[in-house]
């Protein structure tokens, strides 16, 4: 639906690159209303404007606080030129038609980056500004609205090409770009009352690095005892509480050890002394140095065992009175009592060359559970399946997790293939001398080939589970049908960069 273009409202701080479409307006014979310096400026250039006081009957006020915000200006960019109502409004109220609404918002950002002065700062919140962005692009079946000073010329090279018209597709494209301006405008403004904390940290992943961790940690935990949490440190708490997380509901006790964000050794039993037992006994050398967690109250019998060797954290959501006094006879032991054991991060944030990538946690760990290999997983193996492919989930791709008995007994990660991946956990199953006869295999991403279903059935591997989506996924699964093996199939894949 064409929109011919008779009136435009202009109204912008900076005035730059402002002239060109100012005159194609002007040619086109369009009504320029304006106010303020944006009037005195396209005066200035001869070009004949309507003064938005005329509309509004109002002169500037407030120390222009106060120019656009009345229903003379707003009704003419909102009133719905297909409503027979709002049109015999508008003529009731003398309100005329905007059809083209052009806006550059205050310097918010700009200006917090030239000055702390508190007043400077406040005055450079436009209102009036986001308000008839909003409204024209609510309206843009009847008006168009640019928001940015850079969509000057996209609208200059429109209104010569459409003769003064633009296409509803257009309006709409420039409503949504709109939107956007204003949303970060407004993004910006609240970070600016609602700072994150700011805390300068020793030093960063490495010493010659300096680091600051902007946040509130007293939002997800309680420092009980230790030292500051280091870089290293809150990454590989992050890691180890993006862990606990997925077990938030289990009734069992489950004890994790994370070193460099990857899971070196966990475990799920019916109490927490067992499970930290067992969760160690997976990689007794990768656990030295690393950051422990459960999703238990640790009591003192864990305690004066976890004792025994060096650790940096320990993650939980309660301790015991006895535990705390044997934790903390360590003073630089850092002990976080979590206030939320179900906590997930929902979005992730990663800089990468000169900007950063966000997107959606991975939360999920399976959409769908489909038996596709020689015979039907047992209960056993099933629960088993379920705990492996949440470990491995938490391991740096390419990634492999071996688990026996509720207990990740070998794994492969980091590595920059699926088959490296798999060696290696079948290694460490062997250094700690683990039985794989009857234990299952979790995978993050597909088998490209049968070649790795072949070297885990050989260690002793029965039942797999891992997303499939390979082109090739039925040689895998013609061997698990070969040789009467379990593999069911999630649909998830679960890349960890």
């Amino acid at each position: 639906m064409q929109k011919k273009i008779q009136s435009a409202l202009i109204s912008v701080f900076y005035k730059d690159g402002l002239e060109p479409i100012a005159r194609q307006l002007q040619q086109l014979g369009i009504t320029i209303y304006s106010t303020g310096g944006t009037q005195q400026f396209l005066e200035g250039l001869g070009i004949t404007c309507v003064s938005v006081e005329s509309l509004t009957t109002y002169p500037s006020i407030l120390g222009g606080r106060v120019k656009t915000l009345h229903p003379a200006v707003f009704g003419g960019i909102l009133g719905r030129r297909y409503e027979p109502q709002d049109l015999a409004e508008m003529k009731q109220y003398n309100i005329p038609e905007i059809d083209l609404v052009i806006v550059d918002l205050y310097p918010f950002e700009e200006t917090l980056k030239n000055t702390d002065e508190e007043k400077a700062i406040i005055e450079k919140i436009d209102i009036g500004g986001p308000s008839m962005i909003r409204a024209a692009a609510k309206n843009f079946r009847d008006v168009a609205v640019i928001a940015a000073r850079e969509d000057y010329a996209a609208l200059e090279q429109l209104l010569v090409s459409g003769k003064g018209e633009l296409s509803l597709e257009q309006r709409r494209a420039f409503a949504a770009k709109a939107f956007e301006v204003v949303m970060q405008y407004d993004i910006a403004i609240s970070n600016y009352f609602n700072p994150l904390q700011e805390q300068v940290l020793r030093y960063g992943e490495n010493p010659h690095q300096k680091a600051v961790f902007k946040g509130n940690l007293s939002e997800i935990f309680t420092q009980l005892n230790g030292k500051e949490l280091s870089y290293n440190n809150l990454v590989d708490v992050d890691a180890a509480i993006q862990l606990i997380g997925d077990f938030s509901n289990a009734k069992e006790a489950v004890f994790g050890i994370i070193k460099h964000t990857n899971v070196c050794g966990i475990a799920a039993r019916v109490s927490v002394k067992e499970s930290w037992d067992a969760a160690l006994a997976g990689d007794p050398e990768s656990a030295f140095g690393g950051v422990l967690v459960c999703n238990k109250a640790i009591n003192a019998a864990t305690a004066q065992a976890i004792n025994e060797i060096f650790f940096e954290v320990l993650v939980a959501p309660s301790f015991d009175e006895d535990a705390l006094v044997i934790l903390k006879s360590r003073k630089n032991r850092i002990l976080l009592q979590l206030k939320d054991s179900g906590f997930k991060t929902t979005r992730m944030v990663k800089s990468v060359l000169n900007g950063s990538l966000e997107q959606d946690s991975d939360t999920g760990n399976y959409e769908k559970w489909e038996e596709v290999g020689g015979r039907p997983a047992t209960e056993t193996e099933k629960a088993n399946l379920v705990f492996a492919n949440i470990v491995c989930k938490h391991l740096k791709s390419n990634a492999i997790a071996l688990v026996r008995d509720m207990q990740l007994v070998g794994k492969g990660c980091g590595q920059t293939s699926r088959v490296d991946a798999l060696r290696h956990a079948i290694e460490k199953a062997h250094q700690f001398k683990f039985n794989l006869d009857g234990a299952v295999l979790a995978s993050d991403a597909f088998f490209p080939f049968n070649d790795c279903v072949q070297i885990a059935h050989a260690a002793g591997i029965q039942a797999f589970i891992q997303p499939g989506g390979s082109v090739r996924d039925k040689d895998s699964i013609d061997y698990t049908v070969e040789n009467s093996l379990a593999m069911v199939m999630t649909g998830t894949r679960h890349f960890k960069h």
